[in-house]
């Protein structure tokens, strides 16, 4: 179930992704996941581990606490 938490999460993944000019796919291939996870991710419909949430904030070049606006 999509919470407004985790569609929070997807748009603020989405919106430092685009600032860095990264596609989904250049996003998955830094953080070793498929460009399907990514856009799951972002749409909420994924909700992604800790670790990985670590990997896509170091990908990003932010801390994690940035990519949540809650």
């Amino acid at each position: 179930m999509k919470t407004k938490n985790d569609r929070r999460l997807g748009k603020s993944i989405k919106k430092v992704r685009r600032a860095n000019k990264l596609t989904q796919e250049q996003l998955a291939d830094k953080v070793r996941v498929t460009p399907k996870y990514i856009q799951f991710v972002e749409a909420a419909r994924r909700k992604p581990s800790l670790k990985t949430l670590y990997r896509i904030a170091g990908a990003l070049k932010v801390k994690v606490k940035d990519l949540m606006p809650f």
